[in-house]
C-alpha cells in the first residue's frame, strides 16, 4: 500500500540495527535509499563528514536521521566524566544539527525529515543523562524544524524503547530482556522493524497532513515510570 517508487531517502546509521531494518524496507517500498554511516563516510559529528556527504547527493525527497549512541554502563550524573557527556552530546545531537544543516537545502517541496529519538527523551534516565538529554533535544529540534520549514517539508520524529540491536546486547544479557520486556506493557522488545514501519508510514503520503509529532513506539512503555 505504500510507495515511494521514484523518491530518494538519505538514511544515516543504516548499516545495522534499526537502520539497516529501515533500508530494507524503505528499499522494498520502491524507494532509491542512500546510506550514509560512521563506516561509510566517516564521523558525522565532524561537520566536514556531513558536507563531503551532502555533496555526493542532488536531491532527495525524505531525510532520515537514524545514527546515535547509547553508552550502556550507567554513570550518575555527578560521576560522568566531562568526556563522555561530550562524546554522546556531539555523536546524538551535534551529527544530526550538521547532517540536516546540510541536507535542507537538498530536500524537494513535498518532502519530509525523520528524527529518530527515544523514550528517554521524554521521561529521562536515571544515570544515562547525557543520552536522555541528547533525544529530549532531538524532540525539541523536531518540533522547532517542524514549524520553521512548513509548508514545504515535514518533519517528524519517531521514539523508539528497547530495540533487539546490538546497542543493547549488555542490559539484555542473561535474564536481563526478560526483566526488561515484564516492563513494557505489550510484553515485548520491539524488533528493529517494528520502528522501520513508522519511518516508512513518517515519508508516505499517508501522513502527509502530519508534521511536528513525536510517535512513541516502545509498547507503550513511555506510560510507565
Amino acid at each position: 500500500m505504500i510507495s515511494l517508487a521514484g523518491q530518494t531517502v538519505v538514511l544515516t546509521g543504516h548499516t545495522r540495527g534499526i537502520g539497516a531494518a529501515t533500508a530494507d524496507l524503505l528499499a522494498r517500498a520502491g524507494a532509491r535509499v542512500i546510506g550514509i554511516s560512521r563506516s561509510t563516510h566517516g564521523d558525522l559529528a565532524d561537520p566536514c563528514t556531513a558536507e563531503k556527504a551532502a555533496a555526493e547527493v542532488d536531491a532527495l525527497d525524505h531525510l532520515v536521521v537514524n545514527h546515535g549512541v547509547w553508552p550502556p554502563e550507567g554513570v550518575p550524573l555527578a560521576q560522568m566524566p566531562p568526556t563522555q557527556w561530550a562524546s554522546t552530546v556531539a555523536q546524538n545531537l551535534d551529527a544530526v544539527f550538521y547532517v540536516v544543516r546540510q541536507f535542507v537545502p537538498k530536500i524537494r517541496n513535498g518532502g519530509s525529515i525523520v528524527l529518530v529519538s527515544s523514550t528517554a527523551g521524554q521521561r529521562g534516565e536515571a544515570f544515562h543523562a547525557d543520552y536522555a538529554a541528547t533525544k529530549g533535544g532531538v524532540i525539541a529540534l523536531t518540533k522547532s524544524l517542524a514549524v520553521e520549514l512548513a509548508p514545504h517539508i515535514r518533519v517528524n520524529c519517531v521514539a523508539p524503547g528497547w530495540v533487539d540491536t546490538p546497542m543493547c546486547d549488555q542490559p539484555f544479557a542473561g535474564e536481563g530482556k526478560a526483566r526488561i520486556s515484564a516492563g513494557i506493557p505489550l510484553g515485548r522488545v520491539a524488533a528493529p522493524g517494528d520502528i522501520a514501519g513508522p519511518i516508512l508510514f513518517l515519508c508516505s503520503d499517508l501522513a502527509r497532513h502530519i508534521t511536528g509529532e513525536i510517535l512513541n513506539v516502545n509498547g507503550g512503555s513511555v506510560l510507565c515510570g
